[in-house]
């Protein structure tokens, strides 16, 4: 009995033994696998090595020559600070109160209204559109604004825009060097937006003006200038698109050729450069398109080509003479292009013609596709838009067009160009030819006084447009006039619908149009079905 309870003894702590031993390594062994990762994570990975130069030779020879090109250009930047008589109104900067740029950038209800609707005017209420912060007291009609500028010459001559310093009796510049010069004005040019300001120093940084018509899509360019009040700042983009056409209406004489740019350009942009690689300037920034008023990838700049020949005379007449024929003029588009009898795309066609114009009395018509300028082809209407208006009055161009697709040679004498336009829109009524989706009415002596449309003006008033109609896919509005179809004038809406109607059920029709920017030929494509 003894040995079996010994026995059983020994059995039993043998047991015990293992059992403790086995929970003993299972504590140890979860400890053990509770703070390993612990440990694991109490020990940081090597951080990733830097790339070397061999990796990114070419960003680092980029950022390299960014950082060159923007040290030799913003030297010659400037802040321009005016302060104007609400409204404008005078043309040479006189003496006025002391104005620190510093105080003028702060408005948050100038900034609200950087750009909106499209319909606004592109002089006076561009200024406002484009960040010209306002500072009024009560009872007070002056304002206070901030743009950019660049010195082209060591003597102190500065390019900005019309709109930085219209109505301006003080001009203020701020250096890079914080110094605060007054300005005066030498001369301004509304149509083109350019002015040029001078300050009384020399030995300054100046930056050279490049040439515009070497530019492509896709080249690298740098806009300067002193955005939403924050100074000297650069930002880098492409060329986006060239030639753009001026979005504002409100004087058709007005050149486009615009330089169309993703750099980013906002308020207070307005009057400084865009460059190029080489340090030029080859465009002064001029306006942005938003939505929202802040940029969103549209920026536009006036082109060097314009530039240049506008400030040379600024500088030494204080003014410019742009020459004037009185003709409205549009691109040639491939589906107008059989219509005027002519093989290929090129040249601008002649939309109207002015009574007692310079082109008038030489005999120009409408529907004349203008294709070479004292023996230069002219390849669009914005190219000839801008060689006539650096053209001075008094000069005889020799005009090469095609009329019905034979060749005529027409000289013209320039005139001096006049102030002011014409034109504006608005009516409402019905009538209409389903087939072209258009509504006509008559232009009576109502409409044409709600209109303003002249004497010269004849045809029916287009009075509703059907949404996805040839008339409605050709850009037509209510409130247009068509004054031809097919070439062949027209009188009234009876006259329209019978040229319309006469049309082959598969042919195209070419009509001529009026509106508040002009006359513009637009070609209806029948619907399908």
């Amino acid at each position: 009995m003894k040995n079996w309870i010994k026995h059983s003894r020994a059995a039993f702590n043998r047991r015990f033994l293992a059992a403790s031993a086995a929970v003993v390594m299972a504590v140890s062994f979860g400890v053990y696998e509770f703070e390993k990762p612990v440990n694991a994570a109490a020990a940081p990975a090597p951080a990733a090595a830097p790339l070397d130069d061999s990796n990114v030779n070419a960003l680092v020879s980029l950022d390299h020559a960014m950082e060159a090109l923007a040290a030799r250009v913003t030297p010659a930047i400037v802040n321009v600070t005016v302060t104007s008589k609400r409204g404008g109104g005078q043309s040479n900067a006189a003496e006025g109160a002391d104005n620190d740029s510093d105080n003028n950038n702060d408005d948050s209800s100038g900034l609200q209204q950087f750009f909106g609707p499209f319909g606004q005017q592109f002089g006076q209420q561009f200024g406002k559109q484009f960040g010209f912060g306002q500072h009024m007291g009560p009872q007070s009609n002056i304002e206070h604004g901030l743009g950019s500028g660049v010195i082209i010459s060591p003597d102190g001559y500065i390019v900005t825009n019309n709109h930085v310093i219209d109505g301006a009796v003080d001009i203020r510049v701020t250096m890079t060097d914080r110094r605060i010069l007054r300005a005066k004005l030498v001369g301004a040019d509304p149509l083109t937006d350019l002015a040029v300001i001078k300050v009384d120093a020399s030995n300054l940084p100046s930056v050279p003006l490049g040439d515009s018509t070497l530019l492509h899509p896709g080249q690298t360019v740098l806009a300067f200038g002193n955005p939403l009040g924050f100074r000297f700042t650069v930002t880098r983009g492409i060329v986006s698109a060239l030639n753009r056409p001026n979005p504002y209406a409100a004087d058709r004489r007005s050149p486009g050729q615009f330089i169309q740019t993703d750099a980013a350009i906002n308020p207070g942009n307005s009057g400084g450069p865009l460059v190029n690689a080489h340090g030029e300037v080859v465009g002064i920034n001029t306006f942005l398109i938003s939505e929202t008023g802040g940029f969103s990838g549209m920026g536009f700049a006036i082109p060097s080509h314009i530039v240049r020949p506008t400030i040379e005379s600024l500088i030494k007449y204080g003014k410019v003479n742009h020459g004037y024929i009185g003709i409205g003029i549009s691109d040639v588009t491939p589906d107008e292009a059989k219509f005027f009898h002519v093989d290929n795309a090129t040249g601008a066609v002649i939309t109207q013609v002015e009574p007692n114009s310079p082109g008038a009395k030489a005999g120009l018509k409408v529907g004349d596709i203008i294709t070479e300028l004292n023996g230069k082809t002219v390849s669009d209407a914005g190219a000839l838009q801008v060689d006539v208006g650096e053209k001075q009055p008094g000069t005889t161009l020799h005009l090469k067009a095609l009329r019905d697709g034979k060749p005529v040679d027409v000289p013209v004498t320039l005139e001096a160009m006049g102030k002011g336009g014409h034109d504006n829109e608005s009516a409402e009524a019905s009538l209409g030819k389903p087939r072209w989706g258009v509504g006509l009415g008559d232009l009576t002596p109502e409409l044409r006084r709600q209109l303003q449309a002249g004497d010269d003006v004849h045809g029916a008033v287009i009075e509703q447009v059907t949404p996805g109609s040839p008339a409605d896919n050709a850009g037509l509005q209510q409130g247009d006039v068509i004054t031809e179809v097919n070439r062949h004038p027209v009188h009234s809406a009876a006259d329209v619908q019978k040229a319309l109607s006469s049309v082959p059920k598969d042919g195209d029709a070419l009509v001529l149009v009026w509106s508040n920017a002009g006359s513009t030929f637009r070609v209806l494509h029948p619907t399908e079905g």
